[in-house]
């Protein structure tokens, strides 16, 4: 299969289909993955396919390159609409990523004030309090939250470490709104089981979290890519439609992209 693996610590610009022109910064080592949940889904794709005994890219070198492609992107008269952390796996693993954080948006303020922060996170280190302290200063705080199924979450995020999702809803509500959830949608079946997560029994408590969370938006999506496990679809339009609306009569706004 084929998989998106990022040699640089900024990579892009690329055209997302939720952030507009997105420079991606990956602070995940180079050639490889390095990640806290191993997602059946992931386009990186398995952890255990994707090892690497690449180093993590210095605070130094993070900010070296960005400060480089911006200056690059402004004689090629590009501006960016947003900067982007997401990457080879997830970048609060990073053990200097609030000093990151604040490099990176000295440089935004820099040389493009008007772009966006942006990040793509699976969550799992927002019980650590400078890890949210961090995310609070990204204008997008996109966070994952496939289900609240334990099951479902042991079967397709399989995290790597310490993972209770009502604690996690917990930790997601002390954002207090200043977070956007993201959510995978999809069909299929994997060892046996449906992965439908678009059935009742997934929606009512998924909807009851997010009620408890109060986000900023949410964002549902399906796959877009070739995936690392076999047998995985598209989840269903009209289901995800139907999903959307429920979440819009919670007050809650939705973005929707299959």
């Amino acid at each position: 299969m084929s998989t998106v693996i990022y040699d640089s610590p900024v990579f892009g610009p690329v055209h997302s289909r939720r952030l507009g022109i997105s420079l991606g910064i990956n602070l995940l080592p180079k050639g490889g993955k390095l990640c806290s949940f191993d997602c059946i889904y992931c386009e990186c794709g398995l952890n255990q396919e994707r090892r690497t005994k690449n180093p993590l890219p210095t605070p130094d070198e993070v900010e070296s390159r960005l400060r480089s492609k911006l200056q690059e992107m402004k004689q090629d008269g590009l501006q960016p609409d947003v900067l982007t952390f997401a990457g080879n796996g997830e970048p609060t693993l990073h053990p200097h990523f609030p000093e990151i954080v604040d490099r990176v948006r000295r440089v935004r303020d820099e040389l493009c004030p008007t772009a966006k922060m942006s990040i793509l996170s699976n969550a799992t280190q927002i019980r650590r309090p400078e890890i949210r302290e961090a995310l609070t200063h990204f204008d997008n705080n996109i966070l994952k939250l496939d289900t609240v199924s334990p099951t479902y979450i042991s079967l397709v995020d399989r995290p790597q470490g310490h993972y209770d999702v009502q604690e996690q809803i917990e930790c997601l509500a002390l954002f207090r709104g200043k977070c956007i959830i993201q959510t995978m949608l999809m069909r299929g079946e994997y060892q046996g089981h449906n992965l439908d997560n678009t059935r009742e029994e997934y929606i009512v408590p998924y909807l009851e979290a997010l009620q408890r969370i109060q986000p900023r938006s949410v964002m549902l999506y399906t796959l877009d890519r070739e995936t690392p496990v076999a047998g995985l679809e598209k989840a269903d339009p009209k289901a995800m439609e139907a999903i959307a609306d429920r979440i819009r009569a919670l007050g809650i706004e939705v973005s929707v992209s299959y």
